[in-house]
């Protein structure tokens, strides 16, 4: 007996070094997840953080390239048939293996309505013109298009697979507070509005053979702070209470840089800014008066000045990176002469009085494009509310009465189908500037069908001409995604996706 107890005791002594003795890695992030159900948000920073625990068919390389993850590819059957084989010996966190049926039931619970315990996925429309999917033995599945959409792959990156059994055992409103992924790490608590606390996945396959390991990860366990304020996370960062901050200030690139136990990292951005003009009530109803707010807005300073010169000009809604993006669009040039000739022009010799809306985070540069605005004779007045008011006042339904308002939007996929055709076709969700032009509309339908990649990129470059000519937006920039890191962080870079992706990091 008492040999037996000394065994025990040693025993659990060991645990006790050993846990004190693993690897962990902090991690200061902005917002909580809204969820832990991959099926029910439409919020990036829930998806970034759900990655960690949850992997997709289809993921993107460091250079944005797609590249099977749960898959070992897809074929394309016909246009509007394809074919996906799963990777053989994927577990889940409970230890049950992955098959077809899981693929059929996530996606179908995404595509039916009132699928997801009665209700229908926010997330529905990222599958466009999905209709079902179908097992076909174990390790296939097909996906089944009303017609030709050939940007499915890029669009199957944004959507996690669940566990059948799990999600049916868990019951209606289960899949919110737990998870069952498999991804690397796997979930231990959640305490909301605080902190998760994740656990490395032992039986994990490794994620998508074709992104190279960056060494041998190290870190047992993972704890993501919830903090949403900017200081507080920079502070943090430089006490060394976190190891990695996402939304890194540019202000606050120069006091990471100058402390030794940090540094800067950053990724190529893929959310397009831009001012949203009323189309639809004067001033804004006039293209010149559009044209001569594009002219009065000097975007170099501003991204100097505000953005740490991390940021790079754009002269319509896409990426650099994105495909189909036009290189050739004129540019508005910094002009105050021309823009004051051209509001002359449009029946405003005197200038004009206008409102530009944002929330919060972007007064700094709401009133720093206000300020310019003004000098060129578009008297710009700023109001701040709360994002949830802004977007409710702006939205593509609503009452049409604002004038102006700073916003965003991302592009994760790099396909146009994921931007342009939400924020500038006819009655898009997020066409915040009720712009209307049936010539874009007709490119966005016949782009969003054609198979012929060459042909599909001639029509996204003609599209992107037109809207360049009818600014219906103050075009803006893509600034840089800037996280800051401690020096004992390695086999970790951000992603221009936004996913924190933790598999080969380590810690020393």
């Amino acid at each position: 007996m008492r040999a037996k107890t000394i065994l025990i005791a040693a025993a659990a002594a060991m645990a006790v070094q050993l846990a004190a003795g693993a690897a962990e890695l902090r991690i200061g992030f902005t917002l909580d997840p809204l969820t832990l159900d991959p099926g029910n948000h439409r919020s990036r920073e829930t998806e970034s953080l759900l990655r960690t625990m949850y992997n997709g068919l289809v993921a993107h390389d460091p250079a944005m390239k797609l590249v099977p993850e749960l898959i070992t590819g897809w074929t394309w059957v016909d246009p509007q048939t394809m074919e996906v084989k799963l990777r053989p010996g994927v577990k889940f966190h409970s230890g049950d293996t992955l098959t077809a049926d899981d693929i059929v039931f996530s996606f179908n619970r995404l595509l039916k309505p009132a699928a997801l315990d009665g209700q229908t996925s926010p997330r529905q429309g990222l599958l466009g013109p999905t209709k079902d999917v179908v097992k076909i033995d174990d390790q296939t599945a097909r996906f089944l298009l009303t017609e030709p959409w050939p940007v499915l792959p890029a669009m199957l990156t944004f959507q996690e697979v669940v566990s059948k059994s799990f999600t049916e055992k868990s019951g209606p409103g289960g899949l919110a507070t737990a998870e069952n992924g498999s991804g690397p790490f796997k979930l231990v608590q959640w305490r909301r509005g605080d902190s998760l606390v994740l656990e490395r996945f032992a039986p994990y396959f490794g994620g998508a053979p074709d992104i190279a390991k960056a060494g041998n990860a190290c870190i047992d366990r993972v704890i993501i702070k919830i903090i949403p304020e900017n200081a507080s996370r920079t502070a943090a960062l430089l006490a060394g209470d976190v190891d990695i901050i996402n939304e890194l200030p540019a202000h606050d690139i120069r006091t990471v840089e100058a402390n030794k136990n940090t540094k800067v990292m950053a990724v190529n951005g893929t959310r397009t800014f831009f001012v949203a003009l009323n189309n639809t009530k004067k001033p804004f109803d006039d293209v010149r008066v559009r044209r001569a707010a594009n002219h009065a807005l000097n975007r170099q300073l501003i991204i100097d000045k505000l953005l740490s010169g991390r940021a790079v000009k754009l002269n319509g809604v896409m990426a650099p990176a994105a495909f189909g993006f036009n290189a050739e669009l004129p540019e508005y040039t910094y002009d105050t002469a021309r823009a004051k000739a051209l509001l002359t022009e449009a029946g405003y010799p005197n200038g004009i009085d206008v409102t530009l809306d944002a929330d919060g985070p972007q007064k700094e540069t709401a009133e720093a494009i206000a300020a310019l605005l003004t000098q060129a004779g578009i008297r710009t007045k700023v109001a701040i509310s709360d994002g949830a008011q802004v977007r409710a006042r702006w939205a593509s339904n609503g009452k049409r009465e604002g004038d102006m308002w700073i916003n965003s939007w991302g592009n994760g996929s790099l396909d146009p189908t994921d931007i342009f055709e939400p924020t500038l076709q006819t009655g898009g969700r997020g066409n915040s500037a009720f712009y209307s032009n049936k010539q874009v509309d007709d490119l966005l339908a016949a782009g969003g069908r054609e198979t012929d990649s060459a042909k599909r990129a001639a029509l996204y470059k003609q599209a992107q001409l037109l809207v360049n000519q009818d600014a219906p937006w103050l075009f803006l920039w893509l600034p840089q995604d800037l996280y800051g890191v401690s020096a004992r962080l390695s086999g970790w870079s951000p992603a221009a996706s936004g996913w924190i992706n933790l598999r080969d990091a380590c810690v020393q």
